[in-house]
């Protein structure tokens, strides 16, 4: 044995954990109740870093720096300051109420699975590239739930619209960043979420998933 102690936080239980989530709430414990009985609470909302596997990570760093004994406003201004890296669900603007995030680096379902499941509005999706073998079951439900419309982004959007076209209405076929963000914009409207998670390689358009992720940055910033 090592001797080592456990630190488990969950979303779920609430009983026998040192970090868990109740009421929107993402509470910490210290780890030494009897010397310090002040809670660490912070809303999910004021986490930098959006997304259930997100909320897992910011939970198990809260742990460990309460467990160092840092300050507890200095790990909450670190868990809501917090930069992403970018083209990772990166928070590039907000234009007449309508976000826009650039997840470019989501180049597979299961990358765009979390995307999608991290948003709390209602989403325009761009979407589409170099398909690599990707089965769209896996994400169906997911998009039914969350997606409003699609953009779909590339040179051949078949499989795109054969895997959702049953369950999204509005769909919409690009060429280029630049009329993908505009089409977006369009179709969105205050509250929305346009989200760039193509879910497929790049190279059919892009030179990489970085230039597709600045091209959309640049798209924005011009609208």
């Amino acid at each position: 044995s090592s001797g080592a102690t456990p630190a488990t936080f969950s979303i779920q239980e609430t009983t026998g954990v040192m970090a868990h989530v109740d009421n929107n709430q993402v509470i910490i414990n210290p780890p030494d109740a009897s010397r310090d009985k002040h809670l660490l609470t912070m809303t999910i909302q004021e986490l930098a870093l959006q997304g259930k596997h997100n909320l897992y990570n910011s939970m198990a760093a809260g742990i460990a720096t309460r467990i160092l004994e840092v300050r507890k406003d200095i790990i909450r201004e670190c868990l809501s300051d917090f930069q992403n890296i970018e083209h990772r669900l990166e928070l590039v603007n907000e234009v007449y109420g309508i976000s826009f995030i650039n997840d470019s680096k989501a180049t597979n379902v299961n990358s765009t699975w979390y995307a999608l499941e991290s948003m709390s509005k209602p989403v325009v999706w761009i979407a589409g590239g170099v398909d690599k073998g990707n089965d769209y079951s896996q994400i169906k439900d997911m998009v039914k739930d969350k997606v409003k419309a699609i953009i779909c982004l590339g040179k051949d959007n078949k499989k795109l619209h054969e895997a959702f076209g049953d369950v999204i209405e509005h769909m919409v076929d690009a060429d280029n960043m630049r009329d993908a963000v505009y089409a977006a914009y369009k179709m969105g409207e205050k509250g929305d979420a346009v989200l760039l998670s193509p879910a497929c390689a790049s190279f059919d358009l892009f030179e990489d998933y970085e230039d597709r992720g600045r091209q959309f940055k640049e798209s924005v910033r011009n609208l």
